[in-house]
């Protein structure tokens, strides 16, 4: 039983996007609370929700491996609840990294065009740094090494250049981070949506 109230539990806010994970302990207790309803995927593809007691009616009537057995009664482990009231998304923005920025740059050197392994991009600043050019997501592009060394310490006008795209910063989607060690359920994948962010950059950037 305990095994079983330890495992992980992905929590939707009202609008059914993924917020957070908790335990099956504390998702038993905001089902019975009425601050959340467990949601459960039928064989025809459809979602249902239910409210404790209907959750407990339903426990019975179709048991299940994973069921918790309490004195009077059997429950199944919820695998997805939805929150009742709870229909924001935590305050969040993408965070300033290398790999955020080849994801927005789609790995493409933004002034050839051309498509490069990670490997061989720079990050360069549009408006060189000793020219003021701030270290932030409007003058932070993927440059290859060719249209860097090209470039120079120069601006694109300067050095008679174009961007491929004005550089901006791209707005957040929602999404839950887990860990690696996280076991996520097959019921997940509906509403997961994940994401992977590395250290935040700072003034320090080693681009051009």
């Amino acid at each position: 039983m305990s095994s079983f109230l330890n495992q992980h539990v992905l929590v939707l806010n009202r609008l059914w996007q993924a917020v957070n994970v908790c335990t099956v302990r504390r998702a038993l207790s905001l089902l019975f609370e009425g601050h959340a309803q467990v949601v459960w995927g039928s064989d025809d593809g459809n979602f249902h929700t239910f409210d404790f007691s209907q959750w407990r009616d339903f426990s019975q009537r179709d048991p299940h491996a994973e069921s918790i057995h309490t004195v009077s009664f059997k429950i199944r482990v919820p695998r997805v609840i939805l929150l009742v009231l709870f229909d924001r998304l935590p305050k969040k923005e993408v965070k300033f990294t290398r790999h955020n920025i080849f994801e927005r740059d789609r790995n493409t050197c933004q002034y050839c065009g051309r498509v490069f392994d990670r490997n061989d991009l720079n990050l360069d600043h549009v408006i060189p740094r000793d020219r003021g050019g701030p270290t932030t997501w409007e003058n932070i592009v993927c440059s290859c090494i060719e249209c860097n060394t090209h470039k120079a310490n120069r601006t694109p006008l300067e050095a008679g250049m174009h961007l491929v795209r004005k550089p901006k910063r791209p707005k957040w989607r929602p999404f839950v981070q887990v860990s690696v060690g996280v076991a996520q359920h097959d019921s997940w994948k509906h509403f997961l949506d994940l994401a992977y962010w590395n250290v935040e950059l700072g003034e320090d950037v080693d681009s051009g």
